[in-house]
């Protein structure tokens, strides 16, 4: 705890300002985006959403200042009590738990607490650590077959009890990802991934039946262009999203001033399709801002994680980068129709407390791994000169 409080007192000299500075600048865009998204009439006021997502902003800052300030070492050591911890968070979705009219129960609805908590957002950032710290415990045989089976068990653990307790096939690809970029940064041998890539395929048969009608649409629209070819069932909000993002020209037709945005005609324009209602009141050029502020963050991350010395930590930025990767990825590929509709928001842009809060606390590890790249876990165990 002492060493914790002389940390935070050190924020200021030690913490990486590059990586905070781009996360305030990325939230406030997204800030003013949400604005104009929620300012049609359909949502009777946007002072609610400004006020929420300014709020989750200011605890996202002191989010980052706390995890940035602690010793992953010494989390580390408690990868068990991590692994507890998301279980009986995912668990009490049973009794929470919501789905806010979107068909996944992935959120914690608390009779006192005057905002939803998506509990899937938080494990992001406790999988990371328990991640990097199996991957650690391994690093002198990363590719055996005790080591990769160690992983997965970690990973399907999580996926699976997400899956059944929320059925969010979105935020459970989150994980999926995360294993892959930390698998891949982490020096795991690529016949692994090749072997994956052959049991997804040879899975895909068995697995097809088992999906529900509306997966099953959302992928038959990326790979059939005869279904629903006129575009007035599956395809319709991703065909409407679509002439907005691609409506808005080079400039784009001006913030509070798009004519579906404006109109309320598009379908989750301030949070899954943002990126339409950017793409239709800012043009392409308020969408490259948007990718270039996203991709300086990723990048930065990565920066981090080389410039580490110690692996744990050092996989640890990978984790993030990959999270963030991601969802960037799949959130725009929704909006120009070449990834399925899987419900994901577009990290710090779209509007949403929870996401907000838990990706600048996951920074904060990346922040973290910036001021102290070595592990420090020996000074605990040395005794002091008397």
């Amino acid at each position: 705890m002492h060493r914790f409080i002389e940390e935070l007192k050190d924020f200021s000299q030690k913490a990486d300002w590059v990586l905070l500075i781009l996360c305030l600048v990325t939230a406030g865009f997204g800030l003013i985006v949400i604005a104009s998204a929620t300012n049609a009439p359909k949502f009777e006021g946007n002072a609610r959403y400004i006020i929420i997502q300014l709020v989750a902003i200011g605890l996202g800052v002191l989010m980052f200042a706390l995890v940035s300030s602690i010793d992953v070492d010494v989390i580390s050591e408690h990868r068990m009590a991590m692994l507890v911890f998301n279980t009986v968070l995912l668990l009490l979705l049973i009794p929470f738990g919501t789905d806010n009219d979107t068909g996944n129960r992935s959120w914690l609805d608390f009779p006192l607490i005057p905002v939803n908590i998506q509990p899937a957002e938080i494990c992001k950032i406790t999988y990371i650590l328990i991640m990097a710290s199996v991957m650690a415990s391994h690093q002198n045989n990363i590719s055996g077959i005790p080591s990769v089976m160690h992983m997965v068990l970690h990973l399907g653990l999580l996926v699976g009890l997400n899956m059944a307790m929320s059925r969010d096939a979105g935020v459970s690809l989150i994980f999926v990802f995360i294993f892959i970029g930390m698998a891949f940064g982490g020096g795991v041998s690529l016949w692994w991934f090749a072997l994956a890539i052959g049991a997804i395929a040879a899975a895909i048969p068995v697995v097809w039946p088992l999906l529900g009608e509306y997966q099953q649409e959302r992928i038959l629209v990326l790979i059939d262009p005869t279904f629903d070819a006129q575009g007035i069932g599956a395809r319709y909000h991703s065909k409407i999203n679509l002439q907005s993002l691609t409506g808005g020209g080079l400039t784009g037709q001006g913030l509070f001033n798009g004519n579906r945005t404006q109109g309320g005609n598009l379908f989750a324009q301030h949070t899954d399709y943002i990126f339409s209602s950017i793409g239709e009141e800012l043009g392409f050029f308020g969408c490259v801002i948007v990718m270039l502020l996203e991709l300086a963050i990723i990048a930065r991350c990565v920066y981090v994680g080389v410039r580490c010395q110690d692996y744990m930590r050092r996989q640890i930025c990978y984790g993030a980068a990959s999270a963030l990767m991601f969802q960037v990825m799949i959130n725009v590929g929704m909006c120009i129709g070449v990834m399925p509709v899987i419900g994901l928001t577009l990290p710090l842009i779209s509007y949403g407390g929870s996401s907000v809060v838990t990706i600048f606390a996951m920074l904060g590890l990346v922040s973290g791994a910036y001021a102290r790249p070595q592990s420090l876990s020996h000074e605990r165990y040395v005794q002091p000169p008397r």
